[in-house]
């Protein structure tokens, strides 16, 4: 299953608390999409930050689109935990575990800059919530840096692929995996503190495939959670996401088996003890693929304190020793 693009929404919105007006965009210079490679070509803008909405979402002036109104736009493939509380003073600001982190990793690269940007798109058109998706780059010390290469590679964020923007996806990937190798950032299983039942190993398996067509077959999609020690665990009020926003959260009173499994079906059921329904109508595991376009996904179990405890990374291109 390959997500579908939302269209550039014409009317007013709101987006991180910044009123976004629609505006014609700049004429746009082509340039590859990753210099120095032979990949695809991007059409790319300029412009200035006003301010960091969030660790995914910044207010940009875009230069040479006739307007002094910034327009809010959203990182390219790149998924930060979310913020709750917005400010421009960091004290007052809550959200999500790691999410302020990322907010503030953002505004850190984007003040190294001077607080201008590159930004660069497959297509003008790509947008999420109304919010235009951009890989937006800075200049620090002569050499432009990718933010979400950035956010991904200190663990700070999800890579999350959008289909028609996909130039991106095998660097992204990678440094995603590299993160969670190291244990960094959100890899970190204790980052916001020492959870409940924290010495557990515990195991995630997703099958993102489906047999058949995956749309007909949406229970053909399921997580399933091992847990490796001798004793039940306790995972009421933990939950499950992919890269997107969709989460599944287990009821009050939920134990994977001593030795044993959950599994937890992608669409609609009547629910066991050992087996869950997220209750959803579509697929939301993106198929890997090997070609240039690089897709892929994940399935994360976060523990209630926002602590990602458990995950699977698919296709696998790091150290790799799970199912790919």
């Amino acid at each position: 299953m390959r997500r579908r693009l939302a269209a550039l929404a014409a009317a007013v919105t709101v987006a991180g608390g910044l009123a976004v007006m629609p505006t014609t965009p700049a004429v746009a210079a082509s340039v590859p999409c990753l210099p120095g490679s032979g990949g695809p070509a991007c059409q790319t803008w300029t412009g200035r930050v006003i301010a960091v909405n969030d660790g995914d979402t910044l207010s940009i002036d875009i230069a040479g689109d006739g307007t002094s109104t910034p327009r809010s736009i959203r990182l390219i493939n790149v998924q930060a935990m979310e913020q709750t509380v917005y400010s421009s003073i960091p004290s007052r600001r809550r959200g999500e575990c790691n999410s302020l982190a990322a907010t503030a990793r953002v505004e850190q690269l984007v003040r190294s800059g001077g607080g201008v940007v590159r930004l660069t798109a497959q297509h003008a058109s790509s947008s999420s919530r109304s919010r235009s998706l951009r890989s937006i780059s800075v200049k620090i010390n002569g050499v432009w840096r990718d933010i979400g290469l950035d956010l991904l590679g200190r663990g700070l964020a999800l890579w999350q692929p959008f289909a028609a923007e996909w130039a991106w996806n095998a660097q992204y990937r990678a440094a995603e995996q590299r993160a969670a190798h190291a244990r960094t950032g959100l890899f970190d299983t204790d980052s916001c503190g020492t959870g409940p039942a924290q010495s557990v190993p515990i195991e995630v398996i997703v099958n993102y495939d489906a047999p058949g067509r995956d749309e007909d077959n949406v229970n053909g999609e399921w997580v399933q959670v091992t847990n490796h020690r001798a004793t039940p665990l306790a995972i009421g009020n933990w939950w499950i996401r992919d890269s997107g926003l969709r989460r599944y959260t287990f009821p009050a009173g939920t134990t994977v088996p001593a030795q044993g499994t959950i599994q937890l079906h992608v669409g609609k059921g009547k629910s066991t003890p050992t087996r869950k329904y997220w209750g959803l109508t579509t697929p939301i595991f993106d198929n890997p693929t090997s070609d240039q376009e690089a897709h892929g996904d994940g399935a994360y179990l976060f523990d209630p304190q926002g602590d990602l405890r458990a995950w699977m990374l698919y296709p696998c291109v790091l150290n790799c020793t799970a199912p790919a």
